[in-house]
C-alpha cells in the first residue's frame, strides 16, 4: 500500500527538512541561543561586556602595529574607522564559522537524546554572533560620526549587503564543516587555522591596492583575491562607514574598483555555499547519533 502524503503544513516525523524547518522551531532556537550565551558567560565577572573588551584589545594591537609602527595611518585616513569596520566584518564571519563547526559535537547529548532539526545548532551560532556584533556596530557608528562620517543610502545598502554575504557564507561553510566534523574531528583544527589567517586575506589591515601593486605581474592572483566573498564584504563595510569620512584621495585607493560587481559575485558564491552546506548537512545528519 502506497504511503499517503502528509496533510498540508505537516511533514513526516523525524524527517530532516534542512533550513526550511528553522522557522517552525523559533522557540527552540531562542532557547538554544539563551543557553549558549548563559554557558559562555557563566561565572564571568564581565559577562556580555567581553563583546566590547575583546575587539577593543584586538583593535588597539592592530592599530598601533599597523597604523603607528608601519605608518598605515598616514596612508589611509581615518585609519581607525577603516580598521575597525573591516575587523567587525571578519570577526562576525570567524565567530559564526568557528562556533558552527563545533556546534554538533558540543551539543552531542541533545543530538543523541531527542530529535530536533540539527540545523538549529549551527543557526544558533549565527544569532549568538549577532548579539556580539550589535554593540561593535554601535561603537563603529559613534567612532565614524566623530571622524566626520555622514551616512547615506548607498552606504546603508552596502552595510546590509555586506552582512548578508557574511551570514550566508559563514553559515553555509559552518553547516558543511559541522557535518564533516562529527566523523573527522580534525576539521575543527583545520578551521581554526583558516580563521587564524582570515584577517590577512581580506583588506582589513591594509588597502586592497597593496595587493594589486604587489601582484602587478600576476593579475589572475589579484582577481582570485577579489573573488573572495569576504574581500567584498569588508569593502562593503568600508563603503558604509569609512567612505563618508575619507578624503577624495583616500577613497580612490581605499575601496575596490567596481565594488557592486564584486558584491554581486560574492552574493552568488555565498548563496551557493549556503545551498551546498545545507544539502551536505542534511545528508550526513542521518548518522550523527551513531557517530557521536
Amino acid at each position: 500500500m502506497a504511503e499517503s502524503a502528509a496533510p498540508a503544513g505537516m511533514w513526516t516525523p523525524g524527517q530532516a527538512r534542512g533550513l526550511l524547518a528553522i522557522g517552525a522551531h523559533r522557540y527552540l532556537l531562542a532557547l538554544l541561543v539563551r543557553k549558549e550565551l548563559r554557558v559562555r558567560y557563566q561565572a564571568s565577572v564581565l559577562g556580555l561586556a567581553w563583546s566590547y573588551v575583546k575587539p577593543g584589545v584586538q583593535f588597539l594591537v592592530f592599530y598601533f602595529v599597523m597604523g603607528s609602527f608601519l605608518g598605515l595611518s598616514r596612508a589611509i585616513s581615518p585609519f581607525a574607522v577603516y580598521l575597525f569596520s573591516g575587523m567587525i566584518a571578519i570577526n562576525l564571519a570567524t565567530e559564526i564559522l568557528g562556533n558552527a563547526t563545533r556546534s554538533i559535537v558540543y551539543n552531542a547529548p541533545l543530538v543523541n537524546k531527542i530529535f530536533l532539526p540539527r540545523q538549529l545548532f549551527p543557526v544558533s551560532s549565527v544569532f549568538v554572533a549577532l548579539v556580539h556584533f550589535a554593540p561593535q556596530v554601535v561603537i563603529l557608528v559613534l567612532g565614524a560620526l566623530a571622524s566626520g562620517w555622514l551616512p547615506d543610502l548607498v552606504g546603508l545598502a552596502a552595510f546590509v549587503v555586506g552582512v548578508v554575504i557574511v551570514l550566508a557564507l559563514s553559515l553555509g561553510l559552518g553547516l558543511l564543516f559541522a557535518a564533516v566534523n562529527v566523523a573527522y574531528r580534525d576539521i575543527e583544527n583545520v578551521v581554526d587555522l583558516v580563521l587564524m589567517v582570515a584577517v590577512w586575506f581580506s583588506p582589513v589591515l591594509y588597502a586592497w591596492t597593496f595587493v594589486r601593486d604587489a601582484l602587478v605581474h600576476h593579475p589572475w592572483l589579484v582577481q582570485l583575491y577579489l573573488a573572495n566573498p569576504l574581500t567584498a564584504a569588508v569593502e562593503l563595510f568600508h563603503r558604509a562607514f569609512w567612505w563618508g569620512a575619507a578624503t577624495e584621495t583616500d577613497r580612490v585607493s581605499g575601496v575596490v574598483d567596481h565594488l557592486w560587481a564584486h558584491a554581486g559575485l560574492a552574493l552568488a558564491l555565498s548563496a551557493l555555499a549556503l545551498v551546498v552546506g545545507d544539502r551536505v548537512f542534511r545528508r550526513l545528519s542521518r548518522t550523527f547519533a551513531q557517530e557521536l
